[in-house]
């Protein structure tokens, strides 16, 4: 991983799959995120919305369904 590249990490893991957001200037209508795409701009690509977002457009509802890694202990054999 190069730590050195333009990328925004800490935005790519606030905006991950599955989150729930609302534009804001259209609350109420509830979308989902679909990918983060972090070499372009906008990077942010809702299912069932054409038009990438960029962060700014959205306000987070939940994160509930968002793919993220689960934290969990296994057992490791030595």
């Amino acid at each position: 991983m190069n730590t050195e590249s333009a990328i925004d990490w800490n935005e790519m893991f606030e905006y991950p799959p599955g989150t729930i957001v609302e534009l804001k200037d259209k609350p109420g209508v509830l979308h989902q995120i679909d990918y983060y795409e972090a070499m372009m701009v906008p990077p942010i690509w809702l299912v069932d919305d054409p038009r990438p977002r960029y962060p700014h457009e959205l306000r987070i509802v939940s994160r509930r369904d968002a793919q993220v890694c689960a934290l969990e202990l296994q057992a490791v054999a030595v």
